[in-house]
């Protein structure tokens, strides 16, 4: 790992343990270049590939040219308006109204450590572990500094890239689009993976080839969305696990964005990533700064599988700082799809008694229980407890739960607030809305304008009320609408374009307050399910709901899209009640079991009404957690086959870091004519590691297992699963 400048050459080279990036100055007017990302080679050869890059003629030499070299120049961050006709970095309006902007290098500092995004979620090192290199850029013209910001960590493959703007004029500037990250480079017959859906089919697996012009997925939605996911790769060989360049890229953000590749007239790429400029403006007053939030890029010279497994260690090493990332999180049982609003404090005890029979370990009490809340029509923001359903309040339900046995976690829906409650009687215009027209519902909700003030210290003071009245050691927190009728009650006309962004800023001071005031809880975001699942959510809590359908065949989907990017332990996943109550479609109990033991593992269903033999399985179950949970939370993930593809099967394994110990899930989607025996060539595994396969007396090689692979004897019939343990001690 390591970082510098080669002033011969005006070269900036950051390496990682594999890989290289290098920048370049170039010109008299110091344009900034960016010249390679990819394979490690020796910063000795950084010149030559500067030399492979640089235009033979150049603007300080060669003026009457310059539109054609400034339209193909690799700028690390472009401007606007002024020949380079790509999808751009920054787009500005000046006190002129004018929008020319070209950034040109003024100086740099490298330093150990990496500074904090003020108000923004971000990866963190420190001095021992991470290196960052500041360039600032200067238009002079109108008066505009960026900060380019890039960090480096030890063992990783990865660099943490952002930009920060300084207004240096004496005037206000409008910032109409801030991209935190675009890079030029050659096209080498990519793809472009990225990851769609919808409430319920969440995180879905996309190929798509690049054409001229630009490729991209976007939300500005008021959040990241069910729809599209703040991710993107560029594939050299498809879906492949282990081999080919793949380049991937996940936005530390959790409101609109866009991601895309724009394919030039030359076959060369500009990827970027950033806020989506969609209902975004940012007036940016004489001295004042806009920080931009964090991208992190992420090569890989091997496939899909290793960039996973980075993502994966970067996010649990240097995003999550919940002290739950490092600890096996609490069984629970959640009574939503148990009782939905209609439970009262008995019920709640009778599934808590039950539960505890079994080793479940929390009890999670779901929507409905403050207000007048007995359907989704009202009571949003009226965070009191309704003691019509809990006798005696909620403190006295929580120690009555504890006194059998389990731990308590409750749910809030935080942002919202239904016309129908007292407090949209009493403060109307705390909603998000357009003065004069009729609002757009959504679950017949509106959304709490969170950047005004009152607003959010009100908001807070109520989750602090509730979370300080009883002994409350888990917060589901969910937003189940997305925001419409932008517009706001108190921002000045000409910065009501900030709201989407400032809403945003406003959650994650919510959720900042929140952790500091209660370091010890253990914080769910959710979203309708999966809408928010987002790196930018996981710097304030370490698991995330996945999605509201808890169907285990379409989970396999599910989970795989987002396993490709986020750790196991981030996604919340239960075993819920069959016929599932999404799909209607009924599975194994054991496969229910099987699928959510590669997340957080809970349950979803009335523990009182299943019969004895599911109860039964539920110990087992709970045994297999606490077995495993430490392989999963920490181990090693390799997709093995993928139902998403090829719509018969799904296998995926976890391996220790020490490779010691594995767990193979197998789910069989379609049981075919003589389709019982499968082989599996098993990645990641110590080859010169003999491995016993429980449940068998066969030890075997981990190289045996990688090329001529295990056979996995399924069971007959459609849905059916299986879990093989392999260790190398036993």
């Amino acid at each position: 790992m390591d970082i510098r400048y080669i002033e011969e050459n005006r070269l900036f080279v950051l390496e990682t343990e594999n890989t290289s990036y290098i920048m370049g100055i170039v010109d008299e007017e110091g344009f900034l270049g960016h010249f390679y990302y990819g394979d490690r080679i020796d910063p000795r050869d950084s010149s030559y590939v500067l030399n492979l890059i640089e235009p033979e003629y150049t603007p300080g030499t060669n003026g009457r040219d310059r539109s054609s070299f400034l339209d193909r120049f690799p700028f690390e961050y472009s401007g606007s308006n002024v020949g380079d006709y790509r999808n751009d970095s920054i787009n500005i309006t000046d006190h002129n109204g004018n929008g020319s902007v070209l950034l040109c290098y003024d100086s740099h500092e490298i330093f150990k450590g990496k500074k904090k995004l003020e108000g923004l979620p971000a990866a963190f090192g420190n001095e021992n572990d991470t290196m960052s290199l500041e360039i600032t850029l200067i238009d002079k013209i109108i008066g505009l500094k960026a900060v380019l910001s890039y960090s480096i960590f030890d063992g990783l493959d990865v660099i943490a890239r952002s930009v920060r703007l300084e207004n240096t004029s004496d005037y206000p500037i409008m910032l109409n689009k801030v991209m935190s990250m675009t890079m030029d480079m050659d096209n080498e017959n990519y793809q472009l993976l990225t990851l769609y859906g919808s409430w319920a089919r969440e995180r879905m697996m996309d190929f798509r080839p690049i054409g001229y012009g630009d490729t991209l997925v976007e939300s500005f939605r008021g959040e990241s969305s069910h729809q599209f996911q703040p991710f993107m790769a560029l594939v050299r060989n498809g879906d492949s696990q282990d081999t080919g360049k793949t380049y991937g890229f996940s936005f530390i953000y959790s409101g609109n964005f866009q991601a895309g590749v724009c394919r030039s007239q030359f076959d060369s790429l500009r990827l970027y990533m950033g806020i989506c400029e969609k209902n975004f403006r940012w007036k940016l007053e004489k001295g004042k700064c806009f920080q931009a939030p964090e991208v992190i890029l992420n090569y890989s010279p091997c496939g899909l599988g290793k960039m996973t497994r980075t993502f994966h260690d970067l996010f649990r090493n240097h995003l999550i700082r919940s002290p739950y990332k490092d600890k096996e999180r609490p069984i629970l049982i959640n009574n939503w799809e148990a009782t939905y609003f209609n439970f009262d404090s008995e019920k709640l005890l009778a599934i808590a008694k039950e539960a505890k029979k079994s080793g479940i370990e929390m009890l999670v009490m779901d929507d409905g229980w403050f207000g007048e809340r007995n359907d989704d029509n009202s009571s949003l923001g009226d965070w009191y407890v309704n003691e019509n359903k809990l006798k005696g309040g909620l403190k006295k339900l929580v120690d009555d739960i504890n006194e059998i046995g389990l731990r308590f976690g409750i749910w809030m829906e935080p942002e919202m607030i239904s016309p129908k409650s007292r407090l949209y009687e009493e403060h109307p215009d705390w909603a998000i809305q357009v003065e004069g027209r009729v609002p757009c519902r959504s679950r017949n909700q509106l959304v709490l304008d969170l950047t005004r003030q009152e607003v959010f210290e009100y908001v807070y003071d109520r989750i602090k009320d509730v979370l300080s009245s009883a002994n409350i050691e888990y917060l589901k927190w969910d937003m189940n609408r997305q925001l419409t009728d932008l517009g706001s009650l108190w921002l000045d006309s000409d910065r009501k374009g900030e709201l989407s962004h400032r809403y945003m800023l406003a959650v994650y001071d919510l959720q900042e307050r929140l952790v500091t005031d209660f370091p010890d809880l253990l914080l769910e975001n959710c979203s309708g399910g999966g809408a928010r699942f987002d790196a930018g959510m996981l710097y304030y809590s370490p698991q995330i709901w996945c999605s509201d359908d808890t169907d285990a065949i379409e989970r396999l989907k599910i989970q795989e899209g987002t396993a490709l990017v986020f750790p196991l332990s981030t996604m919340g996943a239960h075993v819920s009640d069959c016929p599932n109550h999404t799909v209607g479609r009924t599975t194994p109990f054991n496969t229910r079991g099987d699928v959510a033991l590669s997340g957080t593992f809970g349950y979803e269903l009335d523990i009182t009404g299943i019969s004895r033999k599911d109860r039964e399985a539920i110990k087992e179950q709970v045994e297999n957690y606490h077995k495993f949970s430490d392989i999963y939370r920490n181990g090693d993930y390799y997709r093995l086959a993928s139902y998403q593809r090829n719509h018969e099967f799904d296998a995926w394994m976890v391996v220790s870091k020490d490779k010691k110990r594995a767990l193979l899930t197998c789910v069989q989607v379609v049981a075919a004519p003589n389709g019982k025996k499968r082989v599996l060539k098993l990645d990641g595994l110590d080859k010169n590691m003999d491995y016993r396969i429980a449940d068998s007396n066969m030890r075997i090689l981990g190289s045996t297992l990688k090329s001529a692979g295990l056979q996995i004897d399924m069971p007959a019939g459609d849905y059916q699963s299986k879990l093989i343990y392999l260790s190398s001690e036993e």
